[in-house]
């Protein structure tokens, strides 16, 4: 582990003055949303603490590409899981992400906003519940607003906690995501509540609704 987050600060100072810096940052945090390999947010993360220690890259540029690349990441993912589905994967061999998708597909419908948005701090997660909504007709007009507000959290995130990097929570990584996902959860689960109102007060103005011809 020490090893490999060695190679991820030197990649990123050789990374942060390079004029191609938020095309990588753009790519990696896509790939990331359907391959979880890629370590997108220590990429981020590390370009962050170079960018507040020497102003390069520029911070904000940083977070919008880091942003852009999770928004069409995720998107991919969906499209994957509408395409291809989720039975086609080796998920046998994979029992972390069969459990994943197993709680996906449970939870998706009536906890939408909360498994969304936590999920895209979680590599495996956000993978299976992205995959997992293309796969179940989840209607791509409540998935694309959660898909916004979630890549935007996760790229401010990052950023801030590279910003920070250099004192107290750069000793604290875990407490750090805990509280990324403390906080993905509290927004999601007010959207969640918001939503669940509005149907109620909808069912009640119109108890027996004509069928959706779509």
């Amino acid at each position: 582990m020490g090893d490999l987050l060695e190679q991820i600060n030197d990649f990123a100072i050789d990374l942060g003055g390079s004029e191609w810096v938020f095309v990588v940052v753009l790519a990696f945090a896509a790939i990331d949303a359907f391959f979880p390999p890629i370590p997108s947010e220590s990429v981020v993360v590390a370009l962050a603490a170079i960018g507040a220690s020497t102003g390069e890259p520029n911070l904000v540029l940083l977070a919008v590409s880091a942003g852009l690349g999770a928004f069409v990441g995720d998107n991919i993912a969906f499209r994957i899981g509408r395409v291809v589905g989720v039975e086609r994967f080796d998920t046998e061999r994979r029992p972390r992400l069969r459990r994943a998708v197993d709680r996906a597909g449970y939870e998706l419908d009536p906890r939408a906003a909360l498994l969304i948005l936590t999920a895209r701090y979680v590599p495996v997660g956000r993978v299976a519940v992205n995959m997992t909504a293309g796969a179940t007709d989840f209607p791509y007009r409540r998935f694309l607003p959660l898909c916004i507000l979630g890549a935007a959290s996760w790229s401010a995130y990052s950023v801030l906690i590279g910003v920070v990097a250099g004192t107290w929570v750069k000793e604290h990584p875990l407490l750090g995501a805990a509280v990324a996902v403390v906080l993905a959860a509290g927004v999601g689960f007010v959207i969640d509540q918001l939503l669940q109102r509005k149907r109620r007060r909808d069912l009640a103005e119109d108890p027996d609704p004509e069928p959706d011809p779509a």
